[in-house]
């Protein structure tokens, strides 16, 4: 563990916080502040105003809405009395800096410094106190790995309130800091609470080249087209490919408008009253930069448009992208113990991948048992129907290639079309015999597989259906038709048009798998998802039921992040949900009314879910994943796994 980069989280606040909005920090502003703090002395024993609070302090992100004035402290416990400082903040940078420089430890080893966070029997209490200019408040903090007890943070409250100018609440950086304070009735404010409040997040930082379009209504966004930058009013809840992305309602990393941002490489924030605040560049050609501490928007000139435009049209006479080529003389119905990483090209990744987990058995999980119908029975049954055909022919109706609206419902009448086709009997048979002996003809999910998932910057993620809770023969030959249909989705047709995927090189192979009623169920990423740096992060998130609302977007789902650096957890936010789904016995899913407020992430799940999590990414081989998971029965259930695509591995746009 580096001790610098330790304490730097305490300073930084960890930018996912990106607390409020402040004021512009001017370049004047900032002059007249760095002559102050060159001035100011190496600490104070008091902060007794304003301007002593602006003489010690460091701005994070200064000039932008994520603006951060904070000041650290340092409370050593060694004197009788115990002694307050607040550092010159910019002079010092960390804690150890001054503790060293001032001669307080001045032969301190890493060890020495590290036990300020971990023993009860510390020397020091370090933390810092900063302005929440959403709050209209100050807040002191202490970093998310303090191991603080409850006397330790009953002597940081009493000497902090009484040598500060003004009133302080605690703000919590970890659930244990959180039941601290309610064990001890403290006046807190939580850092879900000021991430709920904050009018920006940076969901996937980036630069992008478009037309801005305000789309007012989630149906019109089928409207879009790929040079678009979308600002969203409302998200819906699939997205053809565009250029960039802005939304009014706030969602979360694993959303599926953000997934898709991911596996496209482009940037996508939440920010407030975005139509208001762009309403006046609406139609424009823009270039949007999106950061963790904010965004900009500039109107490009004519000459930066026309090079644009030829570079684009230099992208559309590249070669096609490659897809994963299906092995089509594998003709048997395949059962998940058979299945390996290997047999992609039989059943597609995500077939393969559960039958990887299976056989390696990854303590306290467990897969559901199914089995994999190949790719061929798709190419049998499409061939059989004459689905290249079909396709001419749509491609060659007036307006498909220029017009997504007439695209999109040609495609939904080909997917009509298509769950009407019939499949021979002897296959249904087969399916149903299957079904029936290996999985006792029980309640299953039918699951699409396909051939364009999880290639090297392509995830296809959420571009592809399943079918909840089958439980008829009848049933289950229209699902798996559904599932081969759902290959002419219009996301998944538009994604993989922007990819440059040829429209016939996709095919869908089917898993079909035993049906859980989950307790809970969501979604963990290997990695921190906000930074180039969280190797050591777990995100988790999560709603209460089986897990298909976990990426909509439509409501914030649970949120939470494991360091196993500093052993904390932090809390981004709580479920809002008032409804979970839940299996019905007559088949399909059923909404079903739960406690709000209750948590659905406790700490004891959340160790689980990383330790989990660690294991499947050691069994692809240190790849980070995004893994889809369920609870039932106290174990829990690795619904999927996948490797994690992110901007850096996603194919740049221009």
């Amino acid at each position: 563990m580096k001790t610098a980069a330790l304490l730097w989280l305490i300073l930084a606040g960890l930018c996912l916080t990106c607390e409020a909005q402040a004021q512009p920090f001017t370049a004047a502003a900032a002059a007249s502040q760095g002559a102050s703090q060159a001035r100011a002395p190496d600490s104070l024993p008091a902060v007794r105003s304003q301007a002593e609070f602006d003489a010690l302090a460091r701005v994070h992100h200064p000039g932008t809405a994520m603006a951060l004035p904070h000041v650290m402290f340092a409370i050593d416990r060694l004197p009788k009395p115990a002694r307050m400082h607040y550092l010159n903040t910019p002079r010092f940078g960390l804690h150890e800096h001054f503790v060293r420089q001032t001669g307080l430890m001045l032969r301190a080893d890493e060890q020495a410094i590290k036990s300020n966070y971990l023993r009860p029997d510390r020397r020091f209490l370090f933390g810092t106190v900063s302005w929440q200019p959403a709050m209209a408040a100050f807040t002191y903090e202490f970093w998310e790995g303090d191991q603080l007890t409850e006397p330790l943070l009953r002597q940081a409250d009493a000497m902090l309130k009484a040598s500060f100018f003004a009133p302080l609440k605690l703000k919590t950086s970890s659930t244990l800091h959180e039941r601290l304070a309610q064990k001890m009735g403290l006046a807190f404010v939580t850092q879900e609470a000021l991430i709920r409040h904050q009018p920006f997040m940076a969901l996937n930082p980036g630069t992008a080249t478009g037309r801005l379009r305000i789309v007012e209504k989630a149906d019109d966004a089928d409207t879009l087209r790929p040079d678009d930058i979308a600002v969203l009013r409302q998200v819906p809840l699939s997205l053809a490919p565009v250029a960039g992305v802005l939304t009014e309602r706030a969602s979360t990393v694993l959303s599926h408008v953000n997934l898709l941002a991911k596996g496209w490489g482009i940037p996508n924030a939440y920010l407030r009253d975005a139509a208001g605040l762009l309403r006046q560049h609406a139609g424009q050609w823009v270039e949007l930069k999106v950061t963790a501490s904010g965004y900009q928007l500039r109107r490009l000139t004519e000459p930066e448009i026309v090079a644009w435009q030829r570079r684009q049209q230099q992208l559309v006479r590249q070669g096609a992208a490659p897809t994963a080529r299906p092995d089509l003389a594998e003709t048997r119905l395949w059962p998940l113990v058979a299945l390996r990483p290997r047999h992609s090209a039989q059943c597609g990744a995500k077939a393969a991948n559960l039958g990887g987990l299976q056989a390696v058995g990854i303590a306290d999980t467990f897969v559901p048992d199914g089995f994999c119908i190949p790719f061929s029975h798709y190419d049998r049954f499409m061939r059989a129907n004459r689905l290249a055909t079909r396709l001419a022919k749509m491609q060659q109706l007036p307006g498909f290639r220029t017009d997504p609206k007439i695209r999109k419902e040609a495609l939904a009448s080909l997917r009509g079309e298509i769950v009407q086709w019939p499949v021979d009997r002897q296959t249904i048979a087969e399916w149903q015999a299957r079904w029936h002996s290996q999985l006792g003809g029980q309640g299953v999910f039918v699951r699409s597989s396909s051939n364009s998932e999880d290639l090297p910057g392509f995830s296809g993620a959420g571009l592809y259906s399943t079918v909840p809770n089958v439980t008829t023969g009848e049933a289950l030959e229209r699902a798996v038709k559904t599932a081969w249909a759902s290959v002419f989705n219009f996301e998944a047709w538009e994604a993989r048009s922007a990819a440059r995927f040829p429209a016939d090189a996709v095919m869908m192979g089917v898993f079909v798998q035993a049906a859980i009623d989950a307790v809970n169920a969501g979604v963990m990423i290997t990695r921190d998802p906000f930074t180039a740096t969280g190797w050591h992060v777990t995100y988790i998130s999560a709603k209460r039921g089986i897990g298909i609302r976990v990426v909509e977007g439509q409501r914030v789902a649970e949120q939470v992040m494991y360091s196993s650096w500093s052993k904390a957890i932090q809390v981004l936010s709580r479920s809002a949900d008032n409804t979970a789904l839940q299996l019905d016995p007559g088949g399909g899913v059923k909404e079903v009314p739960v406690e709000v407020g209750r948590v659905v992430l406790n700490d004891a799940l959340v160790l689980r879910l990383a330790g989990v999590g660690a294991a499947v990414k050691q069994v692809f081989g240190g790849v980070d994943q995004d893994i889809e998971w369920a609870t039932v029965g106290g174990r829990i259930a690795l619904l999927q796994a996948r490797p994690y695509v992110d901007r850096s591995t996603a194919p740049p746009r221009p």
